[in-house]
């Protein structure tokens, strides 16, 4: 695979920012290692998507790269320098100093600062490069918190704790978890962009969630006491007398609790079941509501044209 971050993620320079998140996060998805337990191919495959999205998926080192400030790993380019920008020459051909040599009047003392034990001390160590990756995380771990492994690529792997409520596409800071430094510079950070699984049943608005919870006719005509589900098991919920398909009900404080914030709420949202087979005594009452009822249950609807 080429070294080329843009190869990598198949983009160019002239990509958008936003496609490129697009497509890191559809091949980080197809190539992360819980798919494929054991395949090192796929695995140096996703670290170096990773390691790609490290470099163009930040726009800071973007420009940089672009620029040719850093290579492909983050590290620094040494800036060149020619002889011929430092000097100039005289009308003999010879080449003098512009600086002039008494700025120079102890050069040892000059490279002894750059390279020598005290290097660090003089500004010389450089950071070391931070490194993205993207982890699928369930519904519930979101919602709830929990504990995840992130594999690195030297291929071993660290916990992650998922704070309760992180959201789709939030991104959590591991400190001192990149690249290590140089010249006694301070490791990089690790950046771990998270994706929320869809749930079967729950959906998500902030911290609200809201379910669907079917109920059956005479429930909906005479009220009830139903089981409905929530976060953290099931509760017991009135419908009330004459509910109808869509009505929301809310149960407070019942939706995502965040690690930091307000707990949000649960809305319930009722769908009205009819018998797959009704009985000919349902039927015959269905038949008596129809010959003596004047309400349009669509008058709503046609009111709103």
């Amino acid at each position: 695979m080429s070294n080329d971050p843009y190869k990598v993620l198949g983009a160019t320079k002239g990509t958008p920012q936003a496609d490129i998140k697009k497509a890191y996060r559809k091949l980080a998805k197809t190539l992360h290692p819980d798919l494929h337990p054991g395949d090192k191919t796929k695995e140096a495959e996703f670290q170096a998507v990773a390691a790609a999205y490290d470099i163009i998926g930040d726009a800071d080192k973007r420009k940089r790269f672009d620029a040719g400030e850093i290579d492909a790993s983050g590290q620094e380019r040494p800036e060149r320098q020619y002889y011929r920008q430092q000097t100039r020459a005289d009308p003999q051909g010879r080449y003098e100093s512009r600086a002039g040599y008494e700025d120079f009047d102890d050069l040892s003392g000059v490279f002894s600062g750059m390279f020598g034990p005290n290097a660090r001390a003089q500004g010389y160590a450089a950071r070391g490069a931070d490194v993205r990756y993207h982890l699928d995380v369930s519904f519930m771990d979101a919602a709830k918190g929990g504990k995840r492994a992130v594999p690195l690529p030297d291929g071993s792997a660290i916990d992650l704790n998922i704070p309760a409520g992180v959201r789709d596409g939030q991104t959590l800071r591991l400190r001192g978890k990149g690249q290590p430094g140089m010249g006694g510079g301070p490791t990089g950070d690790a950046y771990v962009e998270i994706g929320v699984q869809a749930h079967p049943i729950f959906t998500r608005d902030g911290n609200d969630i809201e379910v669907e919870v079917p109920i059956g006719f005479d429930e909906a005509i005479l009220g009830a006491k139903i089981e409905v589900p929530t976060l953290s098991g099931k509760v017991s919920m009135g419908v009330p007398k004459g509910a109808s398909s869509g009505q929301r009900l809310r149960l407070k404080g019942k939706g995502i609790a965040p690690a930091n914030g307000t707990p949000g709420d649960q809305f319930v949202r009722l769908k009205i079941v009819a018998p797959a087979k009704p009985d000919a005594e349902m039927e015959e009452i269905a038949q008596r509501w129809r010959d003596h009822t004047t309400e349009d249950p669509r008058a709503a609807l046609w009111r709103a044209l």
